[in-house]
């Protein structure tokens, strides 16, 4: 009941999410607006984010989870019924508004109910949740497109995943009263604009709503938040960097693919070694190294595009990255999760993960401006630097808002 509806969630998501710019080409879109509709998914978890903290606060964990895959089975009927672009869009962003509802109701739950001595390899099979529903979704959409003929069969896969998430949270057993609370231990908190460490009791939401709790803990959302920000940003800069470098080199779309597919493979396969590292040595010990590998692999990829061995330098530079990412897996859930408040932690998440996913928004943008304004060696140059500044912000912040414990 804990990580089989994330499963569900993120194999309907990963189902569709290939399929959206092909659909959007049927109902009229050029390749930029196809491109535009699906960014519409990544504004929408964007725009989420904060009110899904809200929310999350005021119903629980457990209706939110409903409201979302309601709200998730709208958005597949809106996708399979529009008969415009402009109404598949929104469709489009809608099911990213749900994604954010129904992440941060299970990154909150996690929160506040795993013990700090396990919190990280939690959270990380949580990402691990996440990833392989995204990883098997276009498998099994692809399966389904050859029996029939179209695309928009996909979406029946997010149709049928909604359906059974609804009556699964809403009638299943309830984690939220077999897990009772628990409090984080005094420290884990960080206080509101010093940084000191919070000794006394944190205020409710009563007391404190959401853009209060992002002013009161702004100084920790600029530091470490930045940080995040830009380690999702390299993140997303690796989906699109890695199949226009494989362009840019001239390989064939079997080639590229397959590529990407090992890349994915790694990535997947290391997901729970983040966990295992942050629990036993200190969150620094996976947020370092992951960004400096991937910071390495963008900086040495960006060096070898005119070398007679190119090709060799992607694959293996590509898998690095699998390396880096996969060693990163849970590390923005656990910190979010170290991070929030005592009480109440949702709107602190909420503010959190739009942090976070505004880097990961970004990211394909700074890649496509300076590419176009320069070239494609030194946008991928540029994001191995921010991922080195983020490795420096995480060393620099996390021994001092998260200090490790006595035990």
């Amino acid at each position: 009941m804990v990580y089989a509806p994330t499963v569900l969630f993120a194999l309907g998501e990963g189902a569709v999410i290939p399929l959206i710019p092909v659909i959007a080409t049927g109902l009229g879109a050029d390749v930029s607006m196809a491109a535009l509709v699906a960014s519409a998914l990544v504004i929408g978890q964007l725009c989420g984010n904060i009110p899904a903290g809200w929310l999350v606060a005021k119903i629980g964990e457990r209706f939110t989870m409903v409201f979302a895959g309601t709200a998730s089975l709208l958005a597949g009927a809106g996708m399979l019924l529009a008969p415009t672009l402009v109404l598949f869009a929104a469709a489009v962003f809608l099911l990213g508004f749900c994604a954010a509802a129904f992440g941060l109701a299970r990154h909150a739950f996690m929160t506040t109910r795993v013990p700090p001595r396990f919190r990280a390899r939690a959270l990380s099979l949580l990402g691990g949740s996440f990833r392989f529903g995204v990883f098997v979704g276009p498998f099994v959409a692809a399966g389904l497109i050859q029996l029939t003929g179209t695309e928009m069969s996909s979406i029946w896969v997010l149709l049928a995943c909604a359906a059974v998430i609804v009556p699964l949270v809403l009638f299943g057993p309830d984690p939220e009263k077999s897990n009772p609370v628990l409090l984080k231990p005094t420290g884990a908190a960080v206080a509101e604009d010093s940084g000191e460490v919070v000794t006394g009791s944190i205020p409710t939401l009563d007391q404190r709503g959401v853009f209060q709790t992002m002013w009161a803990y702004r100084a920790v959302l600029l530091r470490l938040g930045t940080a995040a920000a830009s380690l999702s940003a390299v993140r997303s800069a690796r989906q699109v960097i890695l199949p226009l470098w494989g362009v840019s080199l001239g390989l064939d779309a079997t080639t590229i693919a397959l590529v990407v597919g090992v890349t994915g493979a790694i990535d997947f396969a290391l997901f729970y070694a983040s966990g295992q590292v942050m629990d036993r040595f200190g969150r620094i010990w996976a947020a370092v190294p992951a960004l400096l590998l991937m910071g390495a692999a963008f900086i040495a990829l960006s060096l070898t595009h005119d070398m007679d061995e190119a090709t060799m330098w992607f694959a293996l530079m590509a898998a690095v990255l699998g390396v880096g990412n996969g060693l990163s897996s849970g590390i923005l859930l656990t910190f979010g999760a170290d991070l929030a408040p005592e009480r109440e932690p949702a709107t602190f998440l909420g503010s959190w993960r739009t942090l976070t996913d505004a880097g990961g928004a970004a990211a394909p943008l700074i890649v496509a401006g300076i590419a176009a304004a320069a070239s494609l060696s030194i946008a991928t140059g540029a994001m191995g630097a921010i991922a080195l500044i983020g490795a420096a912000g995480f060393a620099r912040w996390t021994p001092r808002y998260l200090p490790r414990s006595p035990e």
